[in-house]
């Protein structure tokens, strides 16, 4: 099991992101997030954290999972976070910018976030986001950093027993 979450809230075309004080990707946006507790399944800790960052109440049902990122990182660390996405409703009402201990919530246009200019988010969300926003797969996005530099991206469909197991372990309660 992975030890992070990661979730994207949509709001039309537009996804609440969290631009972060801390290490990793420090100054750039991001979704909302973090560590899963010892207790927590990936599911409980994603609601958990949006909750905290946001202090958006959200539902199980309302929490879609979409995959796994991974990565390597200089061929010594290798992690993994779960992927969701949660769709609020077009008139949800949520004034930003807001600063919280994370960092500044505001809402981006997605087309902004996908810009091939844009270096205001991290590398691999461009490769990844599509498919979580777009494609009703779940996948597994795997990413190869070496000096700070994502220098190779895979996506593979999720569809063995290990990725089956993965899978369970982060759409339940």
């Amino acid at each position: 099991m992975y030890k992070y979450t990661l979730c994207f809230i949509r709001r039309n075309d537009e996804l609440l992101m969290l631009n972060r004080n801390y290490d990793p990707v420090k100054g750039l946006w991001n979704g909302v997030g973090g560590k899963i507790e010892n207790d927590e399944t990936p599911l409980q800790a994603a609601i958990r954290e949006i909750k905290e960052e946001t202090n958006i109440n959200v539902t199980s049902s309302q929490v879609h999972f979409k995959g796994i990122v991974t990565w390597n990182f200089d061929k010594v660390f290798i992690g993994g976070m779960y992927v969701y996405v949660i769709n609020l409703q077009k008139d949800y009402i949520y004034e930003t910018p807001i600063k919280i201990d994370e960092g500044i919530l505001d809402w981006k246009e997605i087309s902004w976030l996908l810009s091939e200019y844009n270096y205001g988010v991290g590398e691999m969300i461009p490769h990844f986001l599509p498919y979580v926003l777009h494609d009703s797969d779940v996948y597994e996005h795997k990413c190869v950093i070496e000096n700070n530099k994502l220098v190779d991206y895979k996506c593979v469909t999720l569809n063995s027993f290990e990725d089956v197991y993965e899978y369970e372990a982060a759409k339940s309660l």
